[in-house]
């Protein structure tokens, strides 16, 4: 879901065979929100400030992995794509997804 005037992007991290997602939601007025996967929703005041705070937490942006990447993560892309849902209470139990067998 996107809410008007804003851009969001999906980010990821790996732990073991969990991939755990977080939402960047950048608002029109250049700042930017992450939505994470204990249902909190992190402000921020540039979208630069939200980026470095995923990256410092080891996540990386799901449109830069290509399957290499995705490998070295144990994970294929095929196996995973973002959560959807009509809203953040839908989409907080699909923050989190364990995957099946090894890569």
């Amino acid at each position: 879901m996107s809410t008007e005037g804003a851009r969001d992007q999906w980010w990821l991290a790996s732990l073991g065979r969990t991939v755990v997602w977080a939402r960047l939601r950048v608002r029109e007025a250049g700042t930017a929100e992450v939505f994470d996967s204990d249902g909190n929703t992190l402000a921020y005041d540039s979208e630069d400030t939200a980026r470095a705070m995923l990256m410092d937490a080891e996540f990386v942006a799901f449109d830069g992995l290509d399957e290499e990447d995705a490998l070295e993560r144990g994970f294929s892309l095929a196996e995973i794509a973002p959560p959807s849902g009509n809203d953040d209470a839908q989409l907080r139990p699909h923050m989190a997804q364990k995957l099946g067998g090894s890569a």
